[in-house]
This record gives C-alpha cells, structure tokens and sequence, in this order.
C-alpha cells in the first residue's frame, strides 16, 4: 500500500498539525550537527500515546519503515532517512505531567526537552543529573533511547540510572506500560531495560518516569593542567578519594583541542599537555569550599599540578564549559569524523599515542583533536582530514577502531551505534551477543519496520 494511502489513513487521527508533508517538509532536516536533508515524504507527529499506537499500527499493517526523530542532536546518522521511509517525531508528546518532591520522582513524555525537565526540577529544589552540551535540543526520550552520558557519569551514572519507568509502543501499536516509580521492584523482569540504549530499534518510549535526586548547595569548579598523563590519573585518584563523595565532572582535553577553544585569552596558559575541568556539587558551601581548595593545595604540593584557575563566579563556571562543549569550533574546520570510545584509563595515553601515530601514518596532513569524560572512561576524537584526504575516512576508522579490539574497549561509549558504527560493531560484541541482539528484534518487530538498519542490518 502507498504513503499516500497510510496518510489518508492516519490524518483524521492525528489532526492536520500531526501530519507534515510537502512545504512543511521542505524546512526539516535530520540533524541539528550538519545539513542532513529529510528524504522521506512525511512526518507523522502523535500528540499522545494513543495517538503514537495507532500510527505506529497502521504502519505495521502497511509493512512502512519508520525512522524515529527527537531532538536530531545524535552524532552516529540514526535519524537519516531514505526516500521510501516515513518519520514519526516525538516533538508533540512535549508535557511534563507530575513532579513529586516526596517521592523525588518526574512524570513526563518522551518529546520534553532535557533543559526544560532540568529547569523544572530546579524550581522544586530538585536536580536532574544528567547534563550534556545539546541539553537544550535533545530530547528525553532520545536521551533514553541511547542512554545517553554527558558531564556527569562519574558520580550519577548513565540515563539508565536515571529511569525509574517507561512507556514504550511496539511496533504493532501494542503499548508497554513500564511505568514504575519506586526505587526497588524486583517482580519479574525489569523490561525497561530492553528499550534503553536501543535506538529505537524495539519500540518506541513515548512517556518516562525520572528519579530527583537533592538541589545541590555548592558547586565547586576548577581547571587545571598537567604535564604528564600519569598525573590525570593520580588527580582522578585523589579527588574521588579527598572531596567526600562530591566528585561529579572530570573532563579532559589535550593541548591541541584546548588551543583551539580557548583561543587568544586562554584562563591558563595553552603550553600543557593536559587540561582537566573538574566539579563537585555539595551542601556545605563554606566546608566544601574549603575542602576543594585544600585538596588541590595538597595535589599542588604532590607535583601532580602544573597549574589552576578556581572559579570565583557563576560566569567564570560558564566560561570554562563553554571551554569543554566548543565542538563547534573543530566543525568549522571543515569536513570531521567525530569518535566516541571507552577503554580502561590505565591503557587511555598509549592509546591516543597509538591512533595519531596510526592517523599520521594514513594520513599525513589530518588533525586529531582529543577530549571527553576521561573520569568514566570515555574519549572523543575528532579527525579532521586535508582537503586531498576527504574520501580517506574509512582509514580514519581503522586507526580509530582497531586498537579497541585488543583493549576489550568499546567503539561508543554513549553516542550509539546508528548507521555509521554497525560494520564495527563485532570489535565490541562477541558474535553470541549480537546474535541474541537480532533475536530481540526480531521478536519484537517482526517486519523490521523500527528505525532499520540501525545497529545491524
């Protein structure tokens, strides 16, 4: 059956607003990172679960591929679309329902905002941990569907420590209600689990149930740079061990991706090797304020430090992130390949070292630009090659990937799979593993109708 007759089909259901096609089209792309153009020839947008259900039904019935579009802030093509595919956007289940301060618990559909939930819980004396630099673009749901990382895994864990409970829709419009709220429910499976982390590819989450944690009172904040790798490591050490608990960023950037942010006014000289950005959030602003400062006196006297800015201001807090999430500087470049890895932090050093000699052997004239949560494990590299080395990237790949294999790391770390990383996916997972991945899907989508070819084909 064609598109034109499962739009016929859904548009008394969804209303005129909930059906894009044509003009209204034209102006959608499929991420917010770079100009990805929308090919499909519609945009269904339910306003409910209800709503989600029946068009997720009827394009089962159809035998219709659908692509799921949230915030379109992924960076692995998840949301690209082909002419042949219809998207279904969650950008109209935009309702936090119910906050409750004694439960410590958020209620809210799949399309709210992560900025717009952490600006909510605030206003309750409450906080949302999970923060990360598309806070005000990505969605919930997506947030979800990737277990997203961000700034604070460290201490709060991925998005998967943050759910409580899902709604999710099946393929055939069977709905999954998932919604626990309590911290402990042993009864049976925990399904939520299925659905986290996976793109998309099993249901759909349409509504979330998010654990609150305490607003914090204090909010301490460093930069400080380093000489040598071994000192990160040492530094990690004595902050999760010193700072009482209250450890909850630990950022890294190599100098070159420094130079490049910080420009002409850098808060600390741009001749060290390492930068770390470091946070705690307490509840004793004058004890913490004192401890934070005593323990990177002590790390100064260590030798572990080769020199700090302690932030002074809410300003000077911003400035220094703004530091850490200037991607967007290395995009104006020109054309890069942005890498999300894992691996143990005792083999981090020799693997940066390994993959620029590798890139340089590739390719000669490429940039390599390194940061990311180094406190859990997670680098980014970003490979920017010359103009002459464009079609090179499947080379940027391997230097990239190939060490992982021997390290047992990952090739995401909280980014995904999507279209971009599946021919890689075996340097991470045992080839039982993503059998039984397979058999999942095809378990809970048998037509493969859900986001297809994402993850593996």
């Amino acid at each position: 059956m064609s598109i034109d007759a499962l739009i016929a089909d859904l548009t008394p259901i969804l209303g005129p607003e909930g059906v894009l096609t044509g003009e209204q089209l034209a102006s959608r792309q499929s991420g917010v990172w770079a100009s990805q153009e929308i090919k499909a020839s519609v945009i269904f947008r339910p306003s409910s679960t209800k709503e989600l259900s029946q068009t997720l039904k009827s394009c089962n019935l159809f035998g219709q591929q659908v692509v799921v579009h949230g915030g379109l802030t992924g960076l692995v093509s998840g949301a690209l679309t082909r002419s042949d595919d219809v998207v279904i956007s969650t950008e109209r289940l935009n309702q936090i329902e119910k906050i409750s301060v004694d439960d410590r618990t958020m209620r809210l559909q799949a399309g709210v905002r992560l900025e717009s939930a952490q600006v909510a819980a605030k206003k309750r004396g409450l906080m949302l941990p999970l923060d990360l630099g598309a806070r005000g673009s990505c969605t919930l749901g997506g947030n979800a569907a990737t277990n997203a990382g961000g700034h604070q895994v460290i201490r709060y864990g991925m998005m998967r420590e943050s759910i409580l409970g899902l709604e999710v829709v099946l393929a055939d419009g069977t709905i999954i209600d998932s919604m626990n709220s309590m911290l402990k429910n042993n009864a049976g499976y925990d399904l939520k689990h299925l659905f986290i982390g996976s793109e998309g590819t099993l249901g759909i989450i349409s509504r979330l149930i998010l654990r609150l944690r305490p607003e914090s009172l204090s909010q301490e904040t460093a930069l400080l740079a380093c000489t040598d790798f071994s000192h990160v490591i040492a530094l990690l050490n004595r902050f999760d061990r010193s700072l009482g608990g209250t450890l909850t960023a630990f950022e890294v950037m190599w100098k070159n991706f420094y130079q490049l942010v910080a420009n002409s006014t850098p808060p600390l000289a741009d001749k060290f090797p390492f930068y770390i950005l470091m946070e705690a959030l307490g509840n004793d602003p004058e004890v913490d304020r004192e401890r934070f400062i005593r323990v990177i006196s002590q790390a100064e006297e260590a030798g572990e430090l080769a020199d700090a800015v302690i932030v002074k201001s809410g300003a000077e807090r911003d400035r220094l992130w703004q530091l850490r999430d200037g991607v967007d500087k290395i995009v104006d470049l020109g054309p890069s390949k942005v890498f999300d890895v894992s691996l143990p932090l005792s083999e981090m050093d020799q693997y940066v070292i390994e993959v620029k000699q590798r890139l340089k052997s590739a390719l000669p004239k490429s940039l390599c630009f390194v940061f990311g949560h180094v406190g859990d494990g997670n680098l980014h590299l970003v490979c920017v090659p010359n103009q002459e080395e464009l079609k090179a990237f499947r080379e940027v790949e391997k230097a990239v990937y190939n060490p992982l294999a021997n390290l047992r790391g990952s090739i995401s770390g909280e980014h995904g799979i999507g279209l971009e990383k599946k021919d890689w996916l075996s340097i991470s997972r045992t080839n039982d593993e993503i059998q039984l991945m397979r058999l999942l899907k095809t378990s809970l989508d048998p037509q493969g109708i859900l986001n297809s070819g994402r993850i593996f084909d």
